[in-house]
């Protein structure tokens, strides 16, 4: 008997053509809709589906997708009750030479098992620890931030998770090695989206594939030493964690594991913060209201313990997730033919359901495109008419673990900036946003921090 690991380990590397069943487009010949994807990812999905319904496909980056729309759509992607949907075979084709084995890219049986022992590194033991380090490394990186003049906030923030990244990931201190540690691994993520990818010394995708090696060997080096120290870094935890069985990963588990957090959780709280500042620089009265709510601590510095009292601040964290999820779309394969809503979904099809879209409907949200934090307020509570429609985590087996670690990181970041720095924008200024693979200002976000003492 076959098991659906095995059945999804046997699908072709790339995606079905045979899709040509469900309304769309194909686009520009050879490259479809590849241009309007990178461009305005979110009007091509407003537009597809206003023409062609809720269910759809349009060619882009070299295949034929499938989009699911609305959050019916997503539950039946991200619960995948009837286990239909790899998530492994949708991320091979960007993401496994370079973060080979991610949480992200298992399946099923084996995806749960790993994600059963890496729960262990956010516990909440753990966290109270990390939020000591990042209250540290927060306070201190921010203080020599260019004042009074205009500064790429996208370039600073970036700098400075890489920076604590290197000692709350991997317990290392800033010098040398963290600086070769975090070249290596932005040349890793800058190669997983190199159009040529051939070894050719000086690419994209050749410096990409040099610093996985590198993190591979560096991080390897250290695995016996964390074993058997007792520190307070994600890499300790993960080295010391067992799963239901005590199962235990072995060390090319736990550097592959190592490296793919590195990346999840680096970019996606890049983003977020990014989107999160431009709201505050946009919104003063939701600045000053988060920046009393801080203040109203009494503290000079932040615990773990006083992040549940920030409540307006998780008002504007959800609502910036809503309008700016990092991830706007969530890839599948079709593991075997399946159907929704009367739409047939044939095997080894590339499937896709997008969170952007469904943030914004109207159904769901008032005023989707209006900042609007309220929303999320007990009273309201916008964001509960479908469990599936506010999805900037995805959902169902391959929810982001790190979804409360991310709204930590980001508490602990504001807690520090909003009592030092009042933020401005430029009359006028709207932060061009590329949005997929993952959204980031394109012009690196400029803005104005202002010292408040």
């Amino acid at each position: 008997m076959t098991t659906i690991a095995e059945s999804a380990s046997k699908l072709p590397r790339k995606p079905s053509s045979k899709v040509t069943h469900i309304p769309g487009e194909n686009g520009l010949p050879v490259v479809g809709f590849t241009f309007e994807f990178l461009r305005d990812f979110h009007g091509l999905v407003n537009r597809m589906a206003q023409k062609h319904g809720p269910v759809f496909r349009y060619r882009a980056v070299m295949q034929d997708v499938i989009t699911l729309t609305g959050p019916d759509a997503n539950e039946f992607i991200l619960k995948d009750s009837d286990h239909n949907f790899s998530s492994k075979k949708a991320w091979d084709i960007i993401l496994e030479e370079l973060f080979p084995n991610g949480l992200m890219l298992r399946d099923f049986e084996n995806h749960k098992v790993h994600r059963k022992i890496l729960q262990g590194a956010f516990k909440k033991p753990a966290m109270q620890a990390y939020v000591e380090k990042m209250d540290l490394r927060f306070d201190s990186g921010i203080q020599n931030w260019p004042k009074n003049k205009e500064m790429m906030f996208f370039d600073n923030i970036k700098e400075l998770l890489l920076n604590a990244g290197a000692e709350l990931f991997l317990g290392i201190k800033m010098g040398k090695e963290a600086n070769k540690v975090n070249k290596s691994f932005i040349a890793a993520v800058d190669a997983s989206l190199a159009i040529l990818r051939l070894p050719i010394p000086g690419t994209t995708w050749w410096r990409g594939i040099q610093g996985r090696r590198y993190l591979e060997t560096f991080i390897g080096s250290l695995v016996a030493e964390k074993r058997n120290s007792q520190h307070n870094d994600f890499f300790t935890q993960i080295c010391h964690s067992r799963g239901e069985n005590n199962e235990e990963l072995t060390d090319q588990e736990v550097i592959d594991h190592m490296i793919f957090l590195l990346f999840a959780a680096h970019d996606t709280t890049t983003s977020t913060l990014c989107s999160l500042v431009y709201r505050l620089a946009k919104h003063p009265e939701w600045q000053e209201a988060l920046r009393e709510e801080i203040l109203s601590l009494g503290k000079d510095n932040v615990t773990y313990e006083d992040l549940d009292k920030l409540e307006k601040t998780s008002l504007v964290f959800r609502e910036t997730l809503r309008m700016h999820p990092p991830l706007p779309t969530i890839p599948r394969r079709a593991i075997h033919d399946c159907e929704f809503q009367g739409y047939k979904i044939p095997k080894n099809a590339a499937v896709g359901v997008v969170p952007l879209h469904t943030h914004y409907m109207k159904e769901y949200w008032s005023h989707p495109y209006k900042f609007d934090p309220e929303r999320f307020n007990a009273e309201r509570a916008e964001h509960k008419k479908h469990f599936y429609q506010w999805v900037p985590f995805g959902g169902g087996h391959h929810k982001c673990l790190g979804l409360n670690f991310a709204e930590i990181q980001s508490k602990v970041f504001l807690f520090h900036f909003l009592k030092q720095y009042k933020v401005e924008v430029r009359s006028g200024y709207e932060m061009p946003t590329q949005v997929v693979p993952l959204a980031v200002p394109k012009d690196g976000f400029p803005c104005t921090l202002t010292p408040l003492s």
